[in-house]
């Protein structure tokens, strides 16, 4: 299974703390105006953020809870999910304390989803440290973790390129090079563990594999 920017999409729960106290953010409407409210919760990010600093940012629940029913329903093989996002401890770092949800639409991108409700995409980055652990709580393995341009490099795609249009080749240099979407955009494979499957190695993953980061 390949998954191209479907984690990015899942609903998240934004978390703020304010003056050393968590809160959830949720939605309210005050004289018809759609508004964020802040209330006091138990909930907590997977990690301690250093800092008395107030800091925003989210957690991933649905996105755990997917990768749990597809280890439910994946009898055998594997699937690859390609997204932006950080392992854990760059995505709750200190400094990132506006955390990573946008919206964009017509190429346009802002931080406010409450404005033009249901005309604009919401995303947030992927905590790619969540998705190995819940892949492994429900009894997968990870394959591996990279970056985007490193697997398709492993994947052979500098040899394709070599019989192909200048054109395409220039098309190609987006998906690779560092500051298009190469390194933004990480890879994660997650695979069957069952009695009696040989483990394997994934050819993306066979250079350049981030998976100690996680």
């Amino acid at each position: 299974m390949l998954g191209n920017e479907v984690l990015d999409a899942m609903p998240v729960q934004l978390l703020v703390r304010k003056s050393g106290v968590w809160h959830e953010r949720g939605v309210t409407i005050r004289n018809g105006e759609l508004l964020f409210e802040d209330r006091p919760s138990p909930l907590r990010p997977p990690v301690d953020v250093e800092g008395p600093h107030d800091y925003l940012t989210e957690i991933h629940p649905q996105a755990q809870a997917f990768v749990a029913t597809l280890a439910e329903r994946l009898v055998r093989g594997a699937a690859f999910f390609l997204d932006y996002g950080f392992p854990e401890s760059e995505y709750y770092h200190p400094q990132r304390h506006m955390g990573t949800l946008m919206c964009h639409q017509g190429h346009v991108a802002d931080v406010n989803p409450l404005l033009d409700v249901g005309r604009k995409d919401i995303t947030a980055h992927v905590n790619f440290t969540a998705v190995a652990l819940a892949a492994q709580d429900a009894g997968l393995i990870c394959l591996g973790y990279t970056s985007q341009a490193r697997f398709l490099m492993n994947c052979g795609l500098l040899q394709k390129l070599e019989h192909t249009t200048p054109a395409a080749r220039g098309q190609a240099q987006k998906f690779i090079t560092e500051h298009e979407m190469g390194e933004l955009f990480k890879v994660i494979g997650i695979a069957t563990n069952g009695p009696g499957e040989v483990p394997w190695e994934a050819l993306g993953f066979s250079g350049g594999d981030r998976s100690h980061t996680l």
